[in-house]
């Protein structure tokens, strides 16, 4: 699916890229070691990634990999120093930072509007009550809701506020049949402000996707950015309002008693690969620092804990948790 949807159509519709080939983890080392191949994109299943990643910038690759970044902090920064004695581009796809209700969020806190933030809530639900086929559902390292969405969810966060001071985690598997968590609550604390990111997958009329509450006013914004649909559907992300929100999916925006809808800008995940060839051809900074990435992973593995001992985890973003 990251393949077929996310990468494929992104890297064909950049013209610094020809994409050469598309196989499976099986199939991987054969292409990793092809001397053709400049650039090797690795969207496998979570606990593979590093492993291939490091295989790769042996050999000579720029690597792309899909988030998460690695499953532990020590993986991570091996493979950060790899890729700098190796001399190549290592980035993670968080495509995310090119959603447009993000991307609208971080104007908005930027301009003072809401004034001192006080509470941010950032949500992605589901209803999927029948647990659903695949590795992402089975019993095995980096599965699970938690692996899957807190990584973009995370990245927003320290995009937007920087890295917290603590973290009080509440993670569940509440599906019948379910092998992995499939809900979390995760609440940091920023000094005064608070900022809670969750996800669940048995709510049937989510919640905000946004929430943000200031001491002048409130942006609340419903649903996700359009461009997964779009590119699931087919559709080319050239095409004119690719990553466009029709009026009626606008946030509102409240200062004091007065609420007015705020466009959403146009979201554009096309930027992240063209980051990417600015990236390896002109030296430009990489979409996406591994160092940045492996900050999410930090407040993740900070989270684990919280929820498995049941107690507030401070952060120390220098430290292994």
């Amino acid at each position: 699916m990251a393949g077929r949807i996310f990468h494929r159509p992104l890297i064909e519709a950049v013209p610094d890229f020809r994409l050469a080939c598309m196989v499976g983890q099986a199939d991987a080392a054969a292409t990793i070691d092809d001397p053709s191949i400049d650039l090797v994109v690795i969207a496998t299943p979570n606990d593979t990634h590093a492993e291939l990643a490091e295989r790769a910038l042996l050999a000579g690759k720029h690597v792309v990999i899909d988030k998460p970044f690695v499953l532990g902090i020590e993986d991570g920064e091996r493979l950060i120093e790899l890729a700098e004695s190796e001399d190549r581009l290592l980035t993670i796809f968080h495509n995310r930072r090119w959603d447009g209700d993000y991307m609208t969020a971080a104007d908005l806190l930027v301009s003072g509007r809401l004034g001192e933030v006080a509470l941010f809530e950032a949500y992605w639900d589901r209803f999927r009550p029948v647990v659903p086929q695949g590795w992402r559902e089975g019993a095995s390292p980096g599965a699970g809701t938690l692996w899957n969405l807190a990584p973009h969810l995370l990245d927003q966060l320290i995009m937007l506020f920087g890295m917290p001071q603590s973290v009080q985690a509440d993670i569940a598997c509440q599906r019948l049949g379910a092998a992995v968590d499939d809900y979390f609550a995760l609440t940091f604390s920023y000094g005064r402000m608070r900022a809670v990111i969750g996800a669940s997958n048995l709510i049937a009329q989510p919640r905000a996707r946004f929430a943000i509450h200031g001491m002048i006013g409130s942006y609340i914004k419903y649903g996700l950015d359009p461009q997964e649909e779009r590119l699931a559907a087919g559709r080319s992300p050239l095409e004119p309002g690719f990553g466009s929100e029709p009026r009626e999916r606008y946030g509102s925006l409240s200062e004091g008693e007065v609420s007015m809808p705020l466009a959403t800008r146009d979201g554009c995940y096309l930027e992240f690969y063209r980051k990417v060839a600015e990236a390896i051809h002109d030296g430009a900074p990489p979409p996406v620092t591994p160092i940045e990435a492996l900050d999410g992973i930090r407040l993740l593995l900070a989270a684990q804990s919280s929820a498995d001992e049941r107690r507030e985890v401070t952060i120390d973003a220098a430290q292994p948790i």
